[in-house]
């Protein structure tokens, strides 16, 4: 009879798919406690005004963070397949699209109440998404 043995000195084998689900569900449910603390609890009138005047509700912000969360992972797929330093090229693109999504609510928003919630929610999406993608990024050693 042969036992195996289990040496204690190994890794645990990361499994980035698994890792990165769950930052996306994170994500979605970061932003949707966020959305329920502002408009049903805090009273915002989340509205913005983009061609016509648009009221943000739970389910805009589901498909948003959820879309925003996808490609946030996609990209990051990419550029491990693509490129070395991937973790730190994915950081700055996410960086800079955060910074940069916040024009959006600050000139769209309806009121001074919208566009701070609205900025938030781009914040709390923007901050969920690089912590825990950046951390499932694997080191170019581990990647064939």
């Amino acid at each position: 009879m042969t036992i195996a043995q289990h040496t204690t000195d190994q890794q645990p084998i990361r499994v980035p798919g698994r890792s990165r689900l769950a930052v996306v569900g994170v994500t979605v449910a970061a932003a949707l406690a966020l959305w329920a603390i502002l408009v049903p609890l805090a009273g915002v009138d989340l509205k913005a005004q983009q061609g016509s005047t648009i009221e943000v509700g739970a389910g805009s912000i589901f498909f948003a963070s959820a879309a925003m969360a996808f490609a946030g992972w996609a990209l990051l797929a990419i550029l491990e397949r693509r490129t070395i330093n991937a973790r730190k090229i994915w950081t700055v693109l996410a960086i800079i699209t955060c910074i940069t999504s916040l024009g959006s609510p600050l000139f769209s928003g309806i009121g001074a109440g919208a566009r701070i919630g609205l900025a938030s929610l781009h914040l709390i999406v923007g901050a969920t998404l690089i912590l825990g993608l950046r951390r499932t990024a694997l080191p170019a050693s581990a990647r064939c």
